[in-house]
């Protein structure tokens, strides 16, 4: 009977034009979804910045709830695949390799240290034509990485931290210090930027960055131009060590400090007494801004309370810079992402803020393809031809009472 209804002309040609209709209509769905949006979330879950990584991904687990809550890219749901370098360059760009040739990743966030960055940006994401957006690599040196244009941050350079972190030193009362610093891009750039800043004298002191046993030799040289206060620059597990060292030892007792030494564990290893009323320096949000109170407000409605440690709201920002970049692209190419993401921040468009209500809009604006200015939860993210935010603030903290306070915010300009 199934033969003889197929063989019967009208019956088939009816089939037939079914057929044919289901596939125009399928063409036309995918079509309208085009591929999906996947990005790599390669950061630390080991390592000298483990306490990091799962902090700052919760700022990229909401931005994408934010995206996909309102529709997704493309008409799908963005999806996250992560890795971790274990602030290890090698690593870093294995790990790279991994989420762009086997995951097929569009878009990276992070890496976390500079050192690894340049490494990701320079041997895999850029010659592989993936675009990548560092929530937290400060060095300068970024700005002049080979990188054929892939490289963007959403946290600010060295370059702005470095001169605000001598003011500080100078409001201070500070006028002769040691510097220790971490030997690869970040603590090197860092520490040059700090001391061409300030006004006094520095003795500075480097260390191995694979980490140490011992920081005896290197603090001993930093104390040599007889400062009595230590700038420390470097990773939490290594300060908890030198720090220790130097407070045990009666070298320095008093210290400045930076966002990668910006930490609860330093509290919890060395104790509170020790540290308290030590002030520093990381990157910040600047005052209560509606887009601050928006994305703080969808934060704690998430989490519950807001993160203490740095570059939770730049992985935020990085994440739904990529989102809107790939959506006005109309693409999950990397160099339309690249191309399209210093449109969804440049002053001009529509002004857009974090927050689901915020990224809903925003992302139903590009669909209609009007200019939009997505107003960062961190920073505004109005890049130049390096990939650099071009303004912003530097937040001024304290260790007190056993916490991490944030006593004020500082703006700069790179222009």
């Amino acid at each position: 009977m199934r033969g003889l209804w197929l063989r019967t002309p009208g019956r088939f040609a009816l089939l037939l034009a079914l057929i044919v209709s289901l596939s125009m209509v399928v063409a036309a769905c995918d079509e309208d979804e085009g591929e999906q949006l996947k990005l790599g979330y390669l950061a630390d879950f080991s390592g000298p910045l483990a306490e990091f990584g799962p902090v700052i991904q919760t700022g990229v687990d909401l931005a994408i709830k934010h995206i996909n809550d309102a529709g997704g890219v493309n008409g799908q749901d963005v999806v996250l695949v992560t890795g971790d370098t274990q602030v290890d360059p090698t690593q870093g760009v294995e790990e790279a390799r991994r989420l762009i040739d086997v995951e097929g990743v569009h878009g990276i966030v992070g890496p976390l240290s500079s050192t690894v960055t340049l490494a990701v940006a320079e041997s895999v994401a850029g010659p592989a034509g993936v675009p990548v957006i560092s929530p937290s690599a400060t060095s300068p040196a970024l700005s002049t990485a080979s990188d054929d244009g892939y490289l963007f941050r959403s946290t600010t350079s060295d370059a702005a931290q470095g001169v605000i972190l001598a003011q500080l030193a100078a409001d201070e009362g500070i006028s002769n210090v040691g510097v220790i610093f971490r030997d690869d891009a970040y603590g090197q750039g860092l520490s040059d930027a700090f001391i061409a800043a300030f006004g006094g004298t520095a003795t500075a002191a480097s260390y191995s960055a694979g980490g140490q046993a011992s920081y005896l030799a290197e603090l001993q040289q930093a104390a040599g131009g007889g400062g009595d206060v230590l700038v420390a620059i470097g990773f939490p597990d290594e300060a908890l060590v030198f720090i220790r060292e130097s407070i045990e030892n009666d070298i320095f007792t008093r210290f400045l400090f930076v966002d990668g030494t910006k930490s609860q564990d330093l509290i919890d290893g060395i104790g509170a007494d020790f540290l308290n009323g030590s002030k520093g320096t990381a990157p910040g949000s600047g005052p209560e801004t509606p887009s601050a109170m928006a994305w703080a407000e969808a934060y704690e409605a998430e989490y519950g309370e807001l993160p203490t440690l740095p570059f939770v709201r730049e992985a935020y920002d990085a994440t739904i810079a990529l989102a809107l970049a790939a959506e006005s692209a109309g693409s999950t190419v990397g160099a339309d992402i690249r191309d399209h993401l210093p449109r969804i921040g440049a002053p001009g468009g529509s002004a857009f803020s974090p927050g689901p209500d915020g990224i809903e809009a925003a992302l139903e604006a590009v669909r209609d393809g009007d200019d939009i200015n997505y107003e960062g939860a961190a920073t505004s993210l109005d890049w130049n031809d390096v990939g650099d935010v071009t303004s912003g603030y530097i937040e001024i903290w304290q260790y007190e009472g056993g916490e991490i306070t944030s006593l004020r915010e500082v703006p700069f300009s790179l222009e």
